[in-house]
Order: structure tokens, then sequence, then C-alpha cells
């Protein structure tokens, strides 16, 4: 097997190619581009897609889908024998073949359109359907919660209020708008933060966004309901005689002024775009048995790139390709836009995870997004931090929304009295160091690519700042010294992950700090970082998960988070026997799941 090489010139990848129909949209395949996804499937001879635009949050904060989209060719050029579903990763797009027919699909990578030319070698009658389950204000039920912001404190009314559609007579708009009031204004008042609401960034309230249809060849004949999945739906239809070439362009911009290019520049210039993605990052091998990983790693790092030049992060819970969930679980006969672990609500420790391989693909350009919603979060994080304890610095919390504060249902129930800016939450309480590993992401695509980091240099500062400041107030509040007998800061209480709770100086947090002060420069506020704590496990020196903790609540490793990602210890690094004891010998580790 050969490692992954950038900067190559000759690499084409596989293309991917299905000769059957697909049951239903679990069976769909990824397409995209910019900040776009679909789900693309054919059922009974009709073409199926599912639209996603990043960033399209609405009241509730859920992530929706901008609809669902049907061709249907008559006569059906797909049948047994003669049909085939390409997905060309060497030019970012899908086509679907028939007898004597193609259509070709793809997204626009620098503008938020999508475009379906059908290309029939006969004259062919061709429906094309806008489909949305959004024609009518929906309840969102407790069963459903997870895919809002809200999860368990739903409101009784809680909607997912309906949409606005246009038909005209060759094209349809399409959008949604949000009100001014949202879970934001929730969230804040939950939180205790209404007196500084004025301050806080609020990326939700009044949010317009939708779509924009131009069908020349078609015209608008009916709207009909009906069911697909578990969810039913309005569609409206347009119908064309007699076609031979023509193309639908679906613009995801209703703000926009601007005019669709040309299907030919944009297919011209996508594809220009894809075969260069895939030269930077490849995998090739001679071996059978690895034919899978070397799939699994095109296929991922496809969907990343279709959201490479998005304002928001590719989402770590299916980013833009969910697709109806009663096909994952029966349990859930949700509409198209439910996902598990909510769509504005951002789980750091696994966000993470999306973003730190881009670094060694070439990728730096797509982490941007990541980085830029932590430099928006960055004024709320400051002002919470403030307002609750009087100090300097950036607390962003593990479960967070977009605009920057803790989820409202993961911060907790608060008496009168308590800490209000901490998260009253058993796995989370405590837990703000996952921010530095974004920061040191920063440092690093400076080292590696050149990125210009200065307007993220605030981020990283007040992100370091936080922890020197909130454990000396910690301290103060304990007693008199805000530091120990050696002169290091106290880490307590703090956390090690989501796992060792109440912990003393965990090694997870020290790991984060002792790096990323090293990568800036900072030789203050280092010498106040205490060594990470070691313990003897049948005779050998292993790294401890903290000096001393109260309970274990989750399955996590921080013990090992030295090693990754912090890399104070690896190969070529001191001390690497310590880390491989640590792996081999503690009991903790070898536990099933640890890393879940």
């Amino acid at each position: 097997m050969l490692p992954m090489i950038a900067g190559a010139s000759d690499y084409i990848p596989e293309d991917y190619v299905w000769t059957t129909q697909s049951k239903n949209s679990s069976e769909s395949m990824p397409c995209g581009g910019g900040d776009i996804g679909m789900n693309v499937w054919v059922e009974n001879g009709d073409i199926l897609i599912y639209a996603s635009r990043s960033g399209w949050f609405d009241e509730n904060n859920t992530l929706l889908k901008a609809g669902r989209f049907r061709i249907k060719l008559s006569p059906n050029p797909f049948n047994d024998g003669d049909f085939k579903q390409i997905l060309r990763l060497s030019d970012g797009a899908i086509y679907i073949k028939g007898k004597n027919t193609e259509v070709r699909l793809w997204a626009d990578v620098f503008s938020p359109v999508i475009y379906a030319e059908i290309n029939a070698q006969k004259k062919t009658n061709a429906t094309f359907s806008y489909e949305s389950w959004r024609y009518k204000d929906r309840p969102v039920t407790k069963a459903e919660c997870q895919q809002c912001s809200y999860k368990w404190v739903i409101p009784k009314d809680c909607h997912t209020l309906k949409d606005s559609v246009i038909p005209g007579k060759s094209s349809l708009t399409f959008y949604h708008q949000n009100r001014q009031q949202t879970v934001f204004d929730f969230t804040v008042t939950r939180e205790h933060l209404d007196e500084i609401k004025d301050k806080l960034y609020n990326p939700i309230g009044g949010l317009k966004f939708g779509g924009k249809i131009n069908a020349p060849a078609f015209s608008y004949s009916s709207t009909e309901y009906g069911l697909y999945a578990s969810t039913d739906y309005q569609a409206w239809n347009y119908v064309a005689n007699n076609i031979g070439k023509t193309t639908i362009t679906i613009d995801l911009d209703i703000n926009s002024k601007q005019t669709p290019v040309k299907a030919k520049e944009s297919r011209k210039r996508s594809a220009k775009w894809w075969n260069e993605f895939w030269q930077r990052s490849y995998i090739t091998t001679d071996s059978k048995e690895a034919r899978g990983m070397v799939r699994n790693y095109e296929l991922f790092r496809y969907m990343l790139g279709c959201n490479a030049y998005s304002k928001w992060p590719t989402k770590f819970n299916g980013g833009l390709f969910t697709f109806d969930p009663v096909y994952a679980d029966s349990k859930c006969p949700f509409t198209p836009d439910y996902r598990r672990w909510g769509g504005g609500t951002m789980t750091a420790q696994n966000q993470r995870l999306v973003y730190w391989p881009m670094l060694k693909s070439g990728d730096t350009d797509m982490m941007k997004a990541q980085f830029d919603t932590y430099l928006r979060m960055l004024p709320n994080a400051v002002e919470r931090t403030k307002f609750y304890w009087g100090h300097d610095g950036a607390s962003f919390t593990e479960q967070i929304e977009n605009f920057g504060l803790p989820n409202p249902a993961e911060y907790g129930k608060h008496k009168e009295g308590m800490d209000y800016g901490m998260e009253r939450n058993a796995w989370l309480e405590y837990q703000w160091d996952t921010a530095l590993e974004f920061c040191m992401m920063i440092i690093q695509a400076n080292k590696y690519a050149g990125m210009d980091i200065t307007e993220y240099q605030p981020l990283i500062k007040q992100c370091l700042t936080f922890f020197e400041e909130h454990y000396r107030y910690l301290a103060r509040k304990r007693g008199v010294k805000e530091l120990n007998g050696e002169g290091k800061l106290v880490l307590y209480p703090s956390s090690g992950c989501e796992t060792h709770k109440m912990a003393y100086n965990p090694s997870s947090v020290i790991a984060a700090l002792r790096t990323v002060l090293s990568a800036t420069g900072d030789t203050t506020m280092i010498k106040l970082i205490p060594e990470i704590p070691l313990h003897t496990i049948d005779g050998t020196t292993c790294i401890a998960p903290a000096v001393v903790w109260e309970r274990i609540q989750n399955v996590e490793s921080p013990q090992l988070y030295p090693v990754f990602p912090w890399r104070i210890y690896g190969m070529g690094r001191p001390d690497i026997e310590i880390a491989r004891n640590t792996y081999m010998k503690d009991p903790a580790v070898l536990l099933p799941n640890t890393f879940a």
C-alpha cells in the first residue's frame, strides 16, 4: 500500500457504479459541492433528490433540508438492464443512464446552485416536482426533540413552521422565514443572561433562507399530496412534452439577485475544482483487502468536500446527507429534517474528529468554516464569562449552540444562588478544554499550509486566558492562595473528558494547555501549568487520567489525550514507553467502547 500523497497531478479516483435502482432514500448516493449536499437515488424509475445547504437553521435550530425533488421521464428509460447510476468523483457529479437517456446532476462549487441536465436522444415527456413536508406547521414531538436545540426541555407548542412556496409558469420560489423569537431567546432566559442579551450574537433570529427553481422547458401543471416513507408532503408538479436536452437549475440562495452561471461554465469550473481536490491527497493500493479502506477514505473525503466553502462547518452527525430516519430506526417515523444531536448544536468532542484529519489531507482551506464559527461565537463566550464570574477569557462549553452558549437542555436546572455559569450536567460540568483543540488546529493550519491566522489570535488568547483567570478565581473562593505550593495553577474542579469528573489536574486539560501555550510561545503562563500526572500500574509508569477524581461518568480515555490529539508522547518523542504502558496496561483503556 502506498501512503497518502499530496501534490500529484494525475490521480483519477474510481467511479462508483450501481446497476440496480434503490429501494428508498437509505440507498442514496452523495453528491454536492461548495456548501450543498444531495442524496440522490432512483426508485421505481423516478429520480429523487434530497437537497441540503449548510446553515439553514430554523427557529428551533433544526437544520432544515431544502426539500425533495423528483424527475420522472416517460416512457421510463430506467428499466432493468438499461440502468446505471454513476458517482464520478473526479468531477463531483452523478450520471444516471438509461435507454437513450442520461441525466447529469451536480452542484456548483462556487455558488449554491444545483444543476439537473436531462439529455434524451429521443424526444421524451417529463415531470419535475418539488415536494415539501413543510407545507404546513408541523408539531415537534418529544420523540423528535433531538433534532433541535430544545431537546428534552422542548416547549409544548413547539412547531417546525411552514415554508412559503410560490409557483410560477416555469419557476418556483420557496423559502423559510424565521421569526425574531427563537430558541436563542429561550436559551438566554434559561441561562440567566437577559441582562446582557442585547450584546449577544444571534445568527437565527429573522433568518431567511430558501431557493429558486428555474425549469424553462417545463410548465406548472398541478399540486397534489402524497406520502413518502413516514411523512406526508405536498408536491408542485411541472410537465414538459417532447424534450430532448434541457437543464433545471435550483438556486439555493433566496437572497441573491445574481443569475446562476450557465450550466456549461458551472460544469467546467466545478469539475476542475474536484480534479484538483483529488490531487492533493489520495491513497492507492494493489491489495484487494485494503480496497475497502481506500473506498471509505475517498467517499468520506468527498462528502467533506461537498461543504468545502460554507459559512458553517460540516456537522459530525450526518453532515448534509441525512435521510428519512424511519429507514434507520422504525421507531423514528419522523420527517427528513430529523437528526440526532441537533442541527445548530455542536458536540465539540465529536466535531473535532471531523476536522483534525484535514490538516494531513491538505484540506486546510476547508477548515476555515469551523474556525470562523468559533470566531463568531467568541464575543458571546467572553460576555458570558465576564457576566457570570467577573473575569476575562472565553468559556466554550462542550454541548454548544451556534451562537456560543451552552445547549439549553444540557445546561441543566439551577436553583437561586447557584453558579449560573456552570452547567449542571453530570457529563459536561467543568469541561471547557475542547476549544483548545480547535485553537491548535488553527496554529497547525498556519504551519502546514501557511494560513494567515491573524484574525484568530484573539480567539486563542481568550481561550487560554480563561483557564488562568478562572482557576485563580476558583482558588480564591476556596482559600487565600491562588496557586499551589509549587506556584502552579490548581485545575480543580475540572474534568477528564466526559469521564473523570470533579477531577484534580486531569491529564487531558494539562496536555491541552501545555501544548497550545508552547505553540504560541507563551513562556509566562506555561510556567503555571502543572506536569501531566503519572501513576504506576503493574510496576510500570503510566499516564494517569488525573491526580484524583470523584467519579467515572463515561467511557473515554483522557489519559491518552497526551498522545492524541496533543502528541506530547509519540514516535520520536521522549518517554514513548509511558504512552505504550498506558495503552497496554490501564484497565480503563482496555474497556470495550472506550472511545465511543
